[in-house]
């Protein structure tokens, strides 16, 4: 069983356009998983942490495949949190299914899913976060994460001091993104002028939340 979040008394799984990463605008079906390890602030899927519901992979699976979809983002919520049902879970899709993670970046995936899963979209929470370092900060994840060519790292920027923070995590710069700190559209396009700016000075990759430019802040979508 798997714990996916609850949206409208429903469990979140839906088909759109990933609105982040390498990958944004690439059509994809979505599973938001429930319960989170970390906190933050502004983020924009609170009521993901909350009690979700319970629901058979196998039934899962058929849902997914239902869509006839290529591309699956796994999200939540921290993913990595049900590692075992999840598991299960990508045994039941077929193999040319492309699957993204997005993880918080303070969990280890198991072999299993190190194996199968194509993508990991691992965001680690800076201060303003409001997360305490030691619960949003595992050098040993982040050094796991580093070493798999298919992890890109995604920061969410609020400040100019956030890129001393990001550069001391040593992490490979070719794969940064760096995204404003926004939950609607008018909250992006009054950042993304500042975090443009650093992105260009500091050689990274600027990550534009399509899904607010797209919704604004419109959930399930």
């Amino acid at each position: 069983m798997l714990n996916i979040a609850r949206l409208n008394s429903a469990p979140e799984i839906f088909y759109s356009l990933q609105g982040e990463g390498t990958r944004c605008g690439t059509p994809a079906v979505f599973l938001r998983l429930a319960g989170c390890n970390l906190a933050c602030k502004w983020c924009d899927t609170k009521h993901s942490w909350g009690n979700g519901i319970l629901c058979a992979t196998a039934d899962i699976a058929t849902h997914i495949a239902g869509f006839n979809c290529r591309s699956l983002v796994i999200t939540g919520g921290e993913p990595l949190l049900q590692q075992a049902p999840l598991e299960k879970l990508l045994t039941l899709l077929p193999n040319h299914l492309h699957v993204e993670v997005e993880t918080n970046g303070t969990l280890i995936p198991s072999p299993a899913l190190t194996r199968r899963v194509n993508q990991w979209n691992v965001s680690p929470k800076l201060l303003h976060s409001g997360n305490l370092r030691q619960k949003s900060h595992n050098p040993e994840a982040l050094a796991f994460f580093a070493s798999q060519p298919a992890a890109w790292f995604k920061f969410v920027v609020k400040e100019e001091a956030d890129w001393e923070a990001i550069a001391s995590l040593q992490l490979p710069q070719e794969r940064l993104i760096l995204m404003p700190c926004a939950t609607t559209r008018a909250e992006l396009e009054q950042a993304r002028p500042a975090v443009v700016d650093m992105c260009l000075r500091h050689h990274v990759r600027l990550g534009d939340r399509l899904h607010l430019t797209l919704w604004d802040d419109k959930k399930g979508v």
